[in-house]
């Protein structure tokens, strides 16, 4: 799975993970996010992350 950083903060979007304590499951590809949640870490958009490249 494609994982997506936030530009302002760098914090990770990893869809392995998730971001349980915002209501997102384990393997949920960052496409399939509700429009409302932002970067946990310093609540940016997501229109504000970008594809990461490995």
């Amino acid at each position: 799975m494609t994982k997506y950083r936030c530009v302002l903060c760098g914090y990770i979007y990893d869809p392995a993970v998730g971001d349980p304590e915002n209501g997102v499951e384990p393997a949920a590809p960052f496409d399939k996010l509700p429009d409302e949640w932002v970067c946990p870490v310093c609540g940016a958009p997501k229109s504000e992350f970008e594809r990461v490249t490995e």
